[in-house]
Parts: structure tokens; sequence; C-alpha cells
């Protein structure tokens, strides 16, 4: 990676983030139940803070990151491409930045669409943006 390569900011639309007034573990525990409500599974929810501290690493904020899964989604994803496995769960996560709570993902239809240039995707990444971007708003 060249110096030029690291001072490329990311695209602000390839996220869906939220502000929430929530104290994080309330939001964390809000999206759990959105996820479930929306027939999306839990599949793991990494403590990325806790995890970093117990590594001896400076973290002052909190971090989780769910991985949810659609099965259906992801068999008709990994159908279309096998490879796409990798992408695979998607990951909503809740931290704090700056004392706010927040409640974010990489935008679905987005990702794929770097990695693929298949049109039968983009229907599929689209319903599941919908869906876990209701999640978010509802976790909120």
């Amino acid at each position: 990676m060249t110096p030029e390569d690291r001072s490329v900011k990311p695209d602000k639309g390839m996220y869906y983030i939220v502000d929430s007034r929530k104290p994080f573990e309330q939001a964390v525990a809000d999206l759990d139940a959105a996820v479930r409500r929306h027939q999306f599974g839990v599949l793991h929810v990494h403590d990325l803070g806790a995890t970093l501290r117990s590594k001896g690493q400076p973290f002052e904020g909190e971090c989780k990151v769910f991985e949810v899964c659609n099965p259906r989604q992801a068999a008709n994803v990994l159908a279309r491409n096998p490879d796409l496995n990798m992408a695979l769960p998607c990951r909503i996560s809740v931290y704090t930045e700056g004392g706010t709570t927040r409640i974010g993902m990489i935008e679905p239809g987005r990702m794929l669409g770097i990695l693929s240039d298949d049109p039968a995707l983009e229907p599929i990444a689209r319903e599941v943006g919908d869906a876990t971007r209701r999640m978010i708003d509802e976790a909120k």
C-alpha cells in the first residue's frame, strides 16, 4: 500500500450509521431483538472493546460487532458466487464514539457491488440492506 492509498478517505455512502440516545448496553439489547424480529439469526457477537483491552491494547470506548445472517439470502448469494463466502455474514456494530452510542454497518449492496459484477446479486443485496437498515433504525 502506498502512502497515497492510506490517505484516501472511505466513501461515506459505504456506511449506514445512526446515532442513538440509548446507553450502549440498551442499544445492544435492542439490536439483538430487532435482528431476531426480522428473522435473521445472530451467529455471534464479538465484544471488540473487551478483546482489545484483554490483549493489553488501549481502547476507551465500547464496541460489539454482531454477525447476522438470513440463511435463505446467504444461500442465494453463495449459489451465484461461492467466493462471496468471505463477505458473509453481515456485520452490524454498536459502538461508542465521543460519548455517543452509534449503530452502523457497511451497506450490503455497495460491498457486493465492489466484489462482484453479477446483476443477479443486486436484488438480494437490496433486500438484505433494507432489512438491516430497518433493524438498525428500530434499535436506535
